[in-house]
Formats: structure tokens, sequence, C-alpha cells
């Protein structure tokens, strides 16, 4: 079986999905798949760090010149080379909806008759539509219904994701497959003194991480304001909160102002983008991880925190909040600061349960590592290919 994985960016700046699909097409290699990555040089100076002789990461790639558009990412020579190439796999997927990598993908594939699927990120939820609702109506109007109504499977990772596409555009052949988290995260080198170099001030403490783009849909605004409210209270004067990732600098700026303005400098970091080492030393030496979004599709880092025995505090608009509710792994609450101040209360005043909750997280991740995923894939792709194999036979018949 051979497929192809078409991406606007894999940069992993660009946010969860982008991070899951090393390990995704890693697991695929293992189990017998030949994966190939088509995508953009969305990150010139990552991609030359980490590309190695046609490759990303240890999994053969292919980048393009991204030509123009930040968001739409338009490269006319990934178009032609998908054009001329698609033709030599089983089946293609698609990672995203809204952008030109995702149209040529689909275009090329109708062209050749390649069944492909279609991962659409989260941006067809109702909510995620109606921001910047006229770009996405107008796009959706004149590629979007397309490409979704001609995949042989729409990928979605949640049922909660599912449900609203589905409801809300009438599209059919939903699979819930979720993203894969690598169970075991190791530290190269002293955790603590990674913390040290990066956070002095941290110096021991316990906190509070935040692993996430920064970005308004985030909530962060409110999520201060709730966890200055409470470690203003006795005791949870020695609590600190790490707001770890990189976003639109105005904003950043504006999370920057409102930790100023609270006088919390000492208490709030922000020690910009981590990966790998650093990454790992601190979610697992995190008491606590959060994600108070407005909206989330899937929220990779909850599973790697959770796949690290860390609890987790996310938004009923998580939608991996169902899930992480069910096993008892973390804390619920809705985006207002006295919601999140109270569950806060009770997550950081108890150790006991911390580590109660930490310990079912760490059981819920089994179900969500990249093994078992792969597996579910690998079926996926199996049916897409013989269905379009199916459908070729008539047609010659």
């Amino acid at each position: 079986m051979r497929v192809l994985h078409v991406i606007p960016s894999i940069s992993g700046r660009s946010g969860g999905p982008a991070q899951a699909l090393i390990p995704m097409c890693r697991s695929l290699q293992e189990q017998g798949t030949e994966v190939v990555i088509a995508t953009t040089d969305a990150d010139p100076k990552e991609q030359t760090a980490l590309a190695d002789e046609g490759t990303y990461r240890g999994i053969p790639t292919e980048f393009f010149p991204l030509q123009w558009g930040e968001s739409f990412k338009y490269s006319k020579p990934l178009a032609a080379w998908l054009d001329a190439n698609v033709a030599r796999f089983d089946v293609v997927h698609i990672h995203a909806v809204f952008n030109h990598a995702c149209i040529a993908a689909a275009g090329a594939c109708r062209k050749h008759r390649v069944p492909y699927v279609v991962r659409p990120l989260g941006t067809l939820d109702p909510w995620s539509m109606k921001q910047k609702s006229l770009r996405k109506s107008l796009f959706w109007r004149l590629f979007g219904k397309r490409m979704l109504s001609a995949a042989a499977a729409v990928h979605y990772t949640a049922s909660a994701e599912k449900s609203a596409a589905e409801g809300s555009l009438g599209l059919r052949r939903g699979q819930v497959i979720p993203l894969g988290v690598e169970t075991l995260l190791t530290v190269n080198g002293n955790g603590n003194e990674l913390l040290a170099g990066k956070i002095p001030k941290l110096a021991g403490s316990p906190y509070v991480l935040v692993l996430s783009r920064l970005h308004p849909k985030k909530g962060l605004d409110i999520f201060i304001d709730a966890f200055v409210s409470l470690i203003r209270q006795e005791g949870f004067a020695g609590w600190k909160l790490v707001l770890a990732g990189d976003g639109p600098p105005e904003y950043v700026q504006t999370l920057k102002q409102k930790v100023s303005a609270h006088q919390a400098a000492d208490a709030i970091f922000f020690p910009g983008w981590l990966e790998h080492d650093e990454k790992a030393a601190f979610l697992q030496r995190a008491s606590l991880l959060a994600l108070p979004s407005h909206h989330e599709n899937f929220g990779l880092c909850v599973m790697e925190a959770l796949a690290a025995g860390v609890p987790v505090m996310v938004s009923p608009h998580v939608n991996l909040a169902t899930e992480i509710e069910a096993a008892g792994a973390g804390w619920i609450a809705p985006v207002t600061s006295a919601a999140i101040e109270a569950a806060l209360a009770e997550a950081l005043g108890s150790e006991a349960e911390r580590a109660r909750r930490g310990k079912a997280g760490k059981s819920l991740s089994l179900e969500f590592s990249c093994e078992r995923v792969a597996v579910r894939l690998n079926e996926m792709y199996a049916a897409v290919a013989a269905g379009a194999n199916e459908s070729t036979e008539r047609l010659v018949s």
C-alpha cells in the first residue's frame, strides 16, 4: 500500500495537525505502509535543519516553495508535482481544507481517479466556519464542497467533530480515527537543568503548563485573570504558570501586557516555542496542563500530557473533553474566569487528586497510541482502495 500525505505545512509551529503527522507516518511505515509527504517550505529554517536527502525526520518528504499567501499557501510547483505523481499512489490523504495544496491534491486525484481521504482539522466545525466567514463561504462554494463530496472518506479525529460537521454541512462517509500519541517521552540530558536554563525564576516551583499556539481562540486572557486571582489567595502563592508557544506577535504582546498589568511577571512566564528535549522536560514536570480553548478540534498537547501522567484542565469545547471526563483524567471548566478559578483551586489544592487523575489519564492515552491508530488508518486505506478498484472494474466492464 502506497499512501501520499498532502499537508500545507509540516512545521511544528503550525500546531498539532502538523506535529501529529510525523509519528502517524512513522507508525504506518512500521506496519509496512509506504508513505510520502508532499508539503510547502512554510518554515524554511526548520525544514533546512531537519530535512536530510529527501526525508524529514525519517519520512520521505517532498518540499515545494510557498509562493504567496501565509494562510492559503499557494505553490504552483506543488500542484504540478501532484498532477504528475498522484497516480503512483493507492490512496492520497489530504490534511486540511482551506488551502491551495488541498485543492490541488483533490483535483489531481479526481483527474487521475485516485481515491482520497480528507482530514478537515476541525475547520468545518460551525465555530470555525464563522471565523473569516465570508472568505470561507466563498471557498466552500467554489472548491470545498466538491472536495469533500468527492472524498472516499472524511477523517475526523473526534466524534464531536464528526457530528458538528455532518450536522451543519450534510457531509457523508465520515470516519472517526483519533490522532496518535507517542506514549514514551524521553529527555536527553538533565530535565531540571533544561527548565532552569529556560526559566531561571521557575526554581523548582510547581507550575501549570500551557503548551500550544498562543492564539485568541485558546482563551488565555481569561485563564491569566483566573490564575492571578487564585495565586493571591492563601495556599496558592507558590504556583507558577508557563505559557509555552508562539503566535501572532500582537496577541502575544497583549498577553504579556496583561501579566504586567497584574504585576505577575514573577509568576507567569513566556519561554517561547518548546520542542524536543525542552518540550518533554517541561511536560513531564508540570503539575497540570491547561487548554481553555473556545474551540479545539482535538488538542494533541492534551493527549501528550495524559501520556506523561499529567492531569489536564480543558474547556467543554475541546473535543476530547467527553473522553477526559469519562476517564476521570482531569477537570472540565467553562471559559469564564470564575469557572476556571474554581477548577484550578480544586486541581492545585490536592496533590493526591492530581496524581489519581494523572494515572487515569495515562491509562486513557494507551487507547490513542500511534500503533493502534496506524492499524485503524491502514484499515481505512484498504477499504478506500478496495472501493476504488471495484468502481474501476464496473467502469471497465
